[in-house]
């Protein structure tokens, strides 16, 4: 076994000039990702980046790895077919809240439910971008936009609650604002065994600019978001003095040293909460009611999909002999015709 070699950035920097508009946030996500493939433990030669269409879905070309440029909405379905295929190397699925919950949204919530061991990482910036500024799934109601110019009038996708209704076993929020947050999610994720599901929240500055920005601006982000830390009290505020607390299934907003309030008496994070109530509890969580979570909401394990098949095939193997694709072929009800 040959020795793992000691990569940089530049080892995962293609050759390729990257084509997004000044400012885009998707250039401090591909930075983060370069970054973050130097600590995962895989050799370049077993990375797979997987994409489908969108100003994200450019991904694989700035990656110096394998990669699969594909179809509107169908790279799930191509990336579970690669990682089946081969269960050694590590894929990543490049995905945005078009083209994964809105044309992909069916492949999405399936390869969620079946748990293959792929990374996908969302770039939600509310708006499709690609094709110039029409609604998406996550655009909020009211908001004018070239399909939309009376205001949309949808309610739009909340990915957290969408992935984790779908039984996800590990879902993650990141901004894009934050490289050093991103980092350490894309790491907890390529650990986990079992689809992981990253949501960045990004800015499209062309179409949608500033939509996350109380979250992503450095100095209302305090007040407006929330990191969790597993088995941590949940605490924000500019002065670490909010916390939240639970009425029944309702979170709340509440003041250290008000009403007797300490600590003790906020709720505490538990990522591994097997049943995904209190990870679908956080998901509904969202500005300006309340702060947005930051972090790994759930991470569970569950049998993995892929280890499945190949135990089905070594069965049927060990039951059936090889097999002969010639011989299925010809086999049961066949006729020549001249």
């Amino acid at each position: 076994m040959s020795e793992m070699p000691t990569y940089k950035k530049k080892d995962f920097t293609s050759d390729q000039d990257v084509r997004w508009c000044p400012g885009c946030g998707d250039y401090a996500i591909l930075a983060s990702v370069q970054l973050a493939m130097t600590k995962i433990g895989k050799k370049k030669e077993d990375i797979v980046f997987v994409s489908g269409i969108g100003c994200s879905s450019r991904f694989p070309y700035y990656m110096d790895t394998y990669g699969l440029h594909t179809i509107h909405g169908r790279a799930p379905a191509v990336a579970s077919g690669v990682k089946v295929q081969n269960p050694d190397l590590s894929v990543w699925l490049i995905t945005g809240d078009g083209d994964g919950l809105s044309i992909g949204g069916n492949h999405t919530i399936h390869l969620v439910r079946r748990n293959l061991d792929i990374n996908v990482i969302l770039f939600n910036n509310e708006i499709y971008g690609l094709t110039k500024g029409q609604y998406s799934p996550t655009t909020r109601v009211g908001m004018k936009t070239k399909s939309t110019p009376y205001g949309s009038i949808d309610r739009p996708f909340h990915p957290a609650s969408l992935v984790i209704g779908a039984n996800s076993t590990f879902f993650a929020r990141t901004i894009d604002t934050d490289p050093k947050h991103m980092q350490e999610v894309f790491l907890k994720a390529s650990q986990h065994k079992g689809t992981s599901f990253v949501e960045v929240l990004q800015n499209c500055v062309i179409f949608n600019d500033k939509t996350h920005d109380p979250v992503t601006n450095r100095a209302t982000r305090p007040d407006n978001s929330i990191n969790l830390e597993h088995g941590k009290p949940m605490i924000f505020g500019k002065e670490n003095n909010k916390g939240i607390v639970f009425d029944g299934f309702t979170p709340k907003i509440v003041t250290i040293g008000e009403n007797g309030i300490t600590e003790k008496d906020l709720a505490v994070h538990n990522e591994n909460e097997p049943s995904g109530v209190w990870s679908y509890m956080l998901s509904t969580m969202s500005y300006p009611d309340m702060p947005v979570p930051l972090g790994v909401l759930r991470c569970v394990d569950a049998a993995v999909y892929e280890s499945a098949v190949h135990e089905q095939i070594d069965n049927a193997k060990s039951k059936f002999g090889e097999g002969s694709m010639e011989k299925l072929l010809h086999s049961g009800d066949t006729w020549t015709i001249k």
